[in-house]
């Protein structure tokens, strides 16, 4: 299966296989563990679903800085590297029964997945430019997907048992042992990414960097923090009747 495809594939797909088994098995747990009376933050249904919904709300904005700072800045390998060790700390730090440290450690998680996620899936493509292995880019990213499959079937399993038989706090350093493997083995294939970790640095033509923050992420931020404050219709569910308060 490996021997008509770069030689980076086994490697990048094992990355990302147990970068997914962490991140699937976190937040496979995570609203169970803020409502949790006795080892948890004993929040309510309402509260742990406005948590998570910001929470995975971030994690799939912050892609799109963090591969903007790959290309131009730091390339992709420091990049998914720096990434990996965020997230890594950030499940662990999870595990931590402090509401301040839990908040802290979303924060590297979020920030973690921004410098991995695209990062690593953008590294891949980069091989498949080459002449070489162009009629073999579907499968090439069939196989790389299989390993997010793999990683978000079984760290079910672990998460569960580890939970039940030792408690959130393992569970979580479950899933920071597997982002750490992934980590370990990305740098294992260091000698395969020559070559095609590139920083294009600022081209002719891009828009600056500050204006991006300027333009497109502040006003994101602001008519979000809008949806929040201006009042609809209160019900049982949003009693402060904010537009986008949950309704859960």
């Amino acid at each position: 299966m490996w021997k008509k495809h770069p030689k980076a594939l086994p490697f990048l797909f094992l990355s990302e296989m147990w970068e997914r088994f962490g991140y699937y098995l976190m937040i496979g747990i995570f609203t169970l563990y803020l409502k949790d009376v006795k080892a948890g933050f004993a929040m309510t249904e309402k509260e742990a679903s406005d948590l998570y919904g910001t929470f995975i709300a971030l994690v799939f904005l912050t892609p799109f800085i963090g591969g903007l700072i790959a290309d131009r800045y730091l390339g992709y390998k420091k990049s998914i590297v720096f990434g990996g060790i965020l997230m890594g700390i950030g499940y662990f730090l999870m595990g931590v029964h402090d509401i301040t440290v839990l908040y802290i450690a979303m924060t590297f998680v979020i920030v973690g997945n921004g410098f991995f996620k695209p990062n690593i899936s953008t590294l891949l493509g980069s091989f498949y430019n080459n002449e070489k292995y162009k009629d073999k880019k579907d499968e090439g990213y069939n196989i790389f997907y299989m390993g997010i499959n793999v990683g978000g079937f079984i760290c079910n399993f672990f998460g569960a048992a580890l939970q039940i038989l030792l408690g959130w706090h393992w569970a979580f350093m479950a899933a920071g042992v597997g982002m750490f493997i992934g980590v370990i083995v990305f740098l294992l294939g260091t000698k395969h990414y020559v070559g095609h970790d590139q920083k294009k640095g600022v081209q002719e033509g891009d828009m600056p960097f500050y204006k991006i923050i300027l333009f497109i992420l502040l006003p994101s931020f602001i008519f979000g923090a809008i949806g929040w404050l201006i009042k609809g219709v209160a019900s049982e569910t949003n009693l402060n009747s904010s537009i986008f308060g949950s309704d859960s």
